[in-house]
């Protein structure tokens, strides 16, 4: 076998047992001495393949460009931005077109090393599950649940991303072509079928949020079923083959998880995100002082999370937010507002501004106007809009840096880092970010519920849209704002407030895509003023790119060189 072995066995169980994520369930001693040979014995063993399992899905974040990043750039939110002097390559996912920079032809090769790299570790556990000494079926169920839920939760990134990928259900290093979509499908739903009704629903109780948060449970096993399915029906236009998941299992899954009294739309949408929901007070001179109504991590929406922490550095220790400093504001930190600097990557179309109607708190909660907010006009500033490329005035708040502040995680208390370095105790600004990246929120179950036909359709999209106009009144109350109005749960308002809602959260392209490639590809297109260098510049994105390779990016070029030819490469590309 030559080197086309997408470089997995290395990373097999390299990462069981590390300490890998700000939970504590992820916080393990390593034991470097375990084997294939003398390994997956005990409960003890497969706990720790677990958190390999984990390790590798939190990983794949922290190599190449990183799915959320590549989703926002697809879709019709951002532009590529970053500086001006940079490589074209974030331009060649924004606008489908290879011309942009035609050297960068592996944009996602750490995407796809990783991803396997993380289904190896999950095909590792399940292909020892029969010979480990399982004390219940409840731990076992457990277990493999959320093992072939991570499983299923890799491949449906890789699915969507690529469309065409080789399929590995067992830990083998093979040249293998691609599979049908088909047969990568069958097993996504297969794997969260599994998780769903073996995972006991008593497992990680909201109530233990501290112990259990970023724990795949029963409830996310049926809300990421019900997310699969939508995307497969509708890009595909056909039902799933796999006995079990029909349009109204997957809609009594929903049910379920709104039914089981572990879920609320937390009361204020800014306090779900920490930039959105945090604000300094005071000048340089006498000193700023920090303030937050955030939820907190694994609060009452969270159904899902992706965990990080500030471990990670440059030595293979992968576990900070990395994608997260580039969407912050080009090279600054602006030391009178909550957010960190960043690279500039995803300036905001300013279509998102205009599409929120007057008295949607969830315009300002979820981008940072730099204008209004007065950073714009800031003197620090002036170096990184002159810098920046494809400027817009916008750019991503809900998931901006705050590499300036840490918090202490005993007592809550945020402090500052070093204003030069940007360092403190908690790590490396560019790589240490330790904000969740929520992968499934209560308000996408009930919108999903509406969408597929629940007879509580106009009351799910309702709970949704009340608390977009909800606000605090002189005394501090909750109110509804004047400016709510009650719009019908049809198809086409239900995908509108989907918009609305998870601007952003890295779902508006796959959205766009399920309904149809021809759709998505008249939304996304166009052209928009923007401002690079400090010049007019224009983003001019045409359809064509877009349905000519029906959505799809482009497979890594060494990949294809690796594998002598077997894989082939998307269409378009």
């Amino acid at each position: 076998m030559n080197n086309y072995k997408i470089y997995i066995m290395a990373l097999g169980l390299a990462g069981m047992g590390l300490a890998s994520c700000t939970a504590d369930f992820l916080d393990v001693e390593s034991k470097v001495e375990s084997t294939t040979g003398n390994f997956y014995r005990t409960e003890s063993d497969a706990y720790r393949a677990l958190i390999g399992c984990y390790d590798g899905w939190q990983s794949t974040v922290s190599n190449g460009t990183s799915f959320y990043m590549a989703s926002e750039l697809m879709a019709d939110e951002c532009f590529g931005g970053a500086g001006v002097s940079d490589a074209r390559n974030y331009q060649i996912i924004d606008r489908f077109d290879q011309t942009q920079s035609p050297s960068d032809l592996n944009l996602f090769e750490g995407d796809w090393t990783g991803y396997y790299a993380a289904v190896y570790r999950c095909n590792e556990l399940i292909a020892h599950e029969e010979q480990i000494s399982w004390t219940s079926e409840e731990t076992r169920g457990t277990y493999m649940g959320e093992c072939r839920a991570l499983r299923a939760l890799c491949y449906f990134d890789m699915v969507r991303l690529w469309g065409n990928i080789p399929l590995f259900t067992e830990p083998v290093n093979e040249n293998r072509p691609q599979a049908e979509p088909d047969e990568v499908y069958n097993v996504i739903f297969s794997d969260l079928l599994y998780a769903a009704e073996n995972i006991p629903a008593s497992a990680y109780p909201k109530s233990d949020a501290a112990n259990n948060d970023g724990h795949i449970t029963q409830y996310a096993a049926k809300a990421l079923l019900a997310r699969v399915y939508l995307y497969y029906t509708g890009y595909y236009g056909k039902e799933p083959s796999v006995e079990g998941v029909t349009r109204a299992s997957v809609l009594q899954g929903l049910e379920d998880v709104i039914s089981s009294g572990e879920y609320a739309l937390v009361p204020q949408f800014k306090n779900l995100w920490v930039p959105a929901s945090t604000w300094w007070e005071g000048d340089a001179a006498s000193g700023y002082t920090q303030h937050s109504t955030y939820a907190g991590r694994g609060n009452e929406e969270t159904v899902l999370a992706q965990k990080f922490n500030y471990t990670s550095d440059y030595n293979g220790n992968n576990d900070g937010n990395r994608w997260l400093v580039n969407v912050g504001i080009r090279s600054i930190n602006v030391y009178w507002t909550p957010y960190g600097r960043g690279w500039g990557i995803c300036t905001v179309n300013p279509k998102m501004w205009m599409a929120y109607n007057t008295g949607d708190t969830r315009r300002e909660a979820s981008m940072v106007n730099l204008l209004s907010e007065g950073i714009a006009e800031d003197p620090n500033y002036e170096n990184g809009y002159n810098d920046q490329r494809e400027y817009t005035g916008y750019t991503i708040k809900k998931y901006t840096p705050m590499s300036k502040w840490e918090q202490n995680e005993s007592t809550g208390e945020w402090a500052l880092t070093d204003e030069t370095t940007g360092l403190g105790s908690g790590g490396d600004y560019m790589v240490s970010q330790y904000q969740d990246f929520v992968v499934m929120r209560y308000a996408d179950v009930l919108l999903m519920a509406a969408e597929l036909g629940s007879n509580n359709a106009q009351e799910y999209l309702d709970q949704v849209r009340q608390r977009a106009f909800t606000e605090e009144d002189e005394n501090g109350e909750l109110v509804l704002s004047t400016y709510y109005r009650q719009v019908s749960a049809t198809q086409e308002n239900i995908m509108n407030e989907r918009m609305l809602e998870f601007a952003f959260e890295g779902q508006r392209y796959w959205d766009l895509l399920r309904q149809g490639v021809d759709y998505a590809a008249s939304q996304i297109a166009g052209n928009t003023s923007v401002v690079s260098g400090g010049n007019p510049d224009n983003v001019s994105v045409t359809a064509s790119n877009i349905t000519s390779k029906q959505g799809l990016m482009q497979i890594p070029n060494n990949q294809i060189t690796l594998s002598n030819g077997v894989l082939k490469q998307n269409a378009g590309w």
